[in-house]
């Protein structure tokens, strides 16, 4: 590979650096040659590694692959039929092991390329053509929350997952969609699984919640199942991602 970073204490090299690969080195000088740019294919979705609580809140046996928060409208993923939930397992018949892995596939292809993704929707295998767009050259958007002082008085409900919540259309600047967490216990699942107030909740085991009533009853089934943990869907000023949650 070559060098990017070296670590060092002194100033003289001790053997731990960071490195490109040599093989995205190679890519990349080619396409200078060639264009005098760096072009990579694009889908269009925001995707996250399948973690272990993940897997087992969808009841996977592995934690493989990446998991597609969001599909961007207009974009080749939502042209194929690429939805929110789906898991993408491999490109062109090669196992994808987890989000970087398939940004490293499909950024190694040029725009225009026809490829096979396969994927699991709702624990079933389906298999998918997309053909690639050109990544856009746009600065990534920083995430923002609504701050609690910054929302207007409004009733929440505890629903066992420790934190509060109310619907969304009842605070300002939310939305209409979904329940937007008002609270969270500093010491409970919720805030060690990265939850904060402002993120607003849009679905609870697949299944699209807009009362705080919603989110306890899908809770409660996944418990019915004896699931250890839930799969939330949640919205983050203009990102979306899921995060699972213990539920004893």
């Amino acid at each position: 590979g070559v060098n990017a970073a070296i670590f060092s204490p002194s100033g003289g090299f001790i053997g731990i650096a960071f490195a490109i690969p040599a093989e995205t080195v190679k890519l990349v000088v080619e396409q200078l040659k060639e264009k005098g740019s760096i072009i990579r294919g694009w889908l269009g979705v925001q995707i996250q590694t399948v973690t272990p609580e993940i897997a087992e809140s969808l009841g996977l046996k592995k934690a493989e692959g990446a998991l597609v928060a969001e599909p961007q409208p207009g974009t080749p993923a939502m042209k194929a039929g690429i939805k929110s939930g789906d898991i993408i397992s491999s490109v062109n018949d090669q196992p994808v092991k987890d989000s970087r892995d398939l940004a490293r596939k499909i950024a190694g292809m040029p725009p225009g390329t026809s490829i096979k993704l396969g994927t699991l929707r709702n624990g079933q295998p389906k298999t998918l053509t997309v053909t690639l767009g050109e990544l856009p050259n746009t600065p990534a958007r920083a995430e923002s929350r609504q701050q609690p002082s910054e929302r207007p008085n409004a009733p929440s409900e505890e629903t066992g997952l420790g934190l509060s919540l109310a619907p969304a259309r009842k605070v300002a600047g939310a939305g209409s969609q979904g329940v937007v967490v008002t609270q969270v216990d500093p010491g409970g699942h919720a805030a060690d699984s990265g939850l904060d107030a402002g993120d607003v909740i849009l679905e609870v085991g697949g299944k699209p919640v807009n009362t705080p009533t919603d989110v306890r009853n899908a809770v409660n089934e996944a418990r019915g199942h004896a699931k250890h943990t839930v799969l939330l869907r949640v919205k983050t000023g203009q990102n979306t991602r899921f995060v699972a949650v213990p539920i004893g």
